[in-house]
């Protein structure tokens, strides 16, 4: 592999594009390019005062400046538009978490990135991505047998939100847990049917507005569709010193079991799991790595969208083949 600085471009500075910048320091190989914002560039102050930043509107007169562009918005409402519009300038790589609209995002972005002539790698992070790919591993050498997905205990940004716009809160948090006795008969190999209650519980962490009803607010929590009324959910009312202080972080993790079996008495269990301080951290980490894959891709021809599954793991590492081969293998 030749010996070239790739430069990174940023399109979106929230956590997941400061996580992105902190990462790029801790890789020799690589160096950012520029950050790109819809705010006021003037407004943002980098850590690393000589990292220049632009407006995300002049992004394609930089095409000729960037390597790769790690896309940090948000896969609501940024990334579907974002994806396809800045493959079609650069080769990319975001962490679009839709998971029942990758199919179409993907199209989209491969439509783009093919007719610019760009590789963009998509759905990169923790889940979907890194449990992605022992989720195919586990079926693949399993394929007699049950996966199962365990998430927490972590922050979940989303269900966090849906608590803050329920009428009598001021501001709160909410934790996803797995269920242990869940967590224990899939270690056993049991291979048990479990319910979205079985599998996992709901804490909330809530602020009341002066004068609200705290039972009114626990009830319409607990009984949220879509968000807490399939699961064991507790509400614990907290002070705003005591969120500040106990509820800063991001953390998250969790883990992807699979249970199988190669003959009716041998069961097998495989098992990757994650302990996160903080998820957009990470995640930031996992895209930089595969910003390097994707440049590699892209320095080899390829063009068009692809996903983790695409990846070779060996193009995420700095090392040479030689190396990978001597020192891992």
């Amino acid at each position: 592999m030749a010996s070239h600085t790739i430069r990174v471009g940023i399109a979106g500075y929230g956590n997941l594009g400061r996580g992105a910048l902190a990462a790029l320091a801790r890789c020799p190989d690589m160096r950012p390019a520029g950050v790109f914002t819809r705010r006021d560039p003037a407004s943002l102050r980098l850590p690393d005062p000589s990292v220049p930043v632009f407006s995300l509107d002049e992004a394609a007169a930089r095409r000729d400046d960037i390597d790769v562009m790690i896309l940090c918005g948000g896969s609501k409402d940024d990334l579907p538009a974002q994806g396809p519009a800045l493959a079609g300038w650069f080769t990319t790589v975001d962490s679009y978490d839709t998971h029942a609209r990758i199919p179409q995002y993907f199209e989209a972005v491969d439509a783009a990135a093919r007719a610019g002539g760009n590789l963009s790698i998509i759905a990169v992070g923790w889940d979907p991505g890194l449990f992605s790919i022992n989720r195919l591993m586990g079926e693949a050498i399993l394929p007699a047998g049950a996966t199962y997905t365990f998430w927490g205990k972590g922050l979940s940004q989303g269900h966090s939100d849906a608590i803050r716009r329920v009428p009598g809160v001021r501001a709160g948090v909410q934790y996803t847990i797995p269920v242990p006795e869940a967590v224990a008969r899939v270690r056993a190999g049991e291979q048990p049917a479990l319910t979205t209650r079985e599998k996992h519980k709901r804490e909330c962490y809530v602020v009341l507005e002066p004068g609200a009803d705290a039972g009114k607010v626990e009830q319409a929590i607990v009984a949220m569709p879509d968000y807490f009324a399939d699961y064991d959910t507790t509400v614990h009312f907290i002070d705003e010193a005591a969120l500040a202080r106990d509820h800063a972080g991001m953390p998250h993790g969790g883990f992807v079991i699979r249970s199988g079996r190669t003959e009716a008495s041998e069961n097998q269990v495989m098992e990757f799991s994650l302990k996160l301080d903080s998820n957009p951290a990470f995640t930031s980490s996992v895209l930089v790595a595969y910003a390097r894959a994707a440049w590699r891709m892209k320095s080899a021809g390829e063009i068009g969208a692809r996903t983790v599954f695409d990846v070779a793991p060996g193009l995420l590492s700095p090392r040479s083949p030689e190396a990978l081969r001597q020192a891992l293998l």
